[in-house]
């Protein structure tokens, strides 16, 4: 059993392939070329720790991909996914109403296939080092100045492992992205960020596509 990170499959969404340049010709292409690189990777009886940003575009569609995912699949939302906790504020209407159409976009999130869903940076240890997994890294974007920080994790002197920036950067200081923009489409076993860490604080660039 291995336990994988990932991020920023963003299922159904054109216009990522071309804002990130990657090669596919179509949505249905990437979403098939996505799953198929997914279960390449993980079996059934491992868990993957899914970052955020998973689907856009039409919900129903885009969450569909969820269910031919292999393995326990967890989810941290990312700005781009109708369960964050950040929707609330992004969306017009009551207050209420926004809390309730997050709660319902929870439930379906779930009933297409994710085990747990988290709302905050969850701590965890990666080859005996502090890291919190995040949709978020401490600083730095894709689309210049710093967005979301107030939901973003303290810098307390250990490691993010986030996505966000999808290929901006594939390790920038202490702050690991596992977009999948920055490791070729796969999910990243917890074995390889171990030992990024113990390489210590540097700048990696990302991955080509497989």
């Amino acid at each position: 059993m291995t336990t994988y990170y990932t991020s920023d499959q963003h299922f159904g969404h054109l216009n990522i392939i071309r804002f990130c340049g990657r090669p596919f010709p179509d949505v249905l292409t990437m979403n098939t070329r996505l799953v198929q690189l997914w279960n390449e990777t993980v079996t059934d009886d491992d868990t993957v720790w899914v970052l955020g940003d998973v689907a856009l575009g039409a919900l129903g569609e885009s969450l569909a991909c969820i269910g031919r995912l292999a393995g326990r699949k967890i989810l941290v939302p990312g700005n781009h996914d109708r369960c964050w906790e950040g929707e609330r504020a992004l969306r017009k209407g009551e207050p209420e109403a926004r809390e309730r159409r997050r709660s319902a976009a929870r439930e379906q999130y779930l009933a297409a296939g994710f085990a747990e869903i988290h709302d905050r940076p969850e701590p965890v240890v990666l080859g005996g080092q502090r890291a919190a997994l995040s949709h978020f890294p401490f600083e730095g974007d894709s689309h210049g100045a710093d967005r979301f920080v107030e939901y973003r994790p303290v810098d307390d002197g250990g490691w993010v492992v986030h996505g966000h920036v999808h290929d901006t950067w594939r390790q920038r200081a202490r702050q690991l992205n596992v977009g999948v923009d920055a490791w070729g489409g796969r999910p990243v076993p917890a074995e390889t960020l171990a030992g990024l860490l113990a390489d210590g604080p540097r700048d990696l660039e990302p991955l080509g596509w497989s």
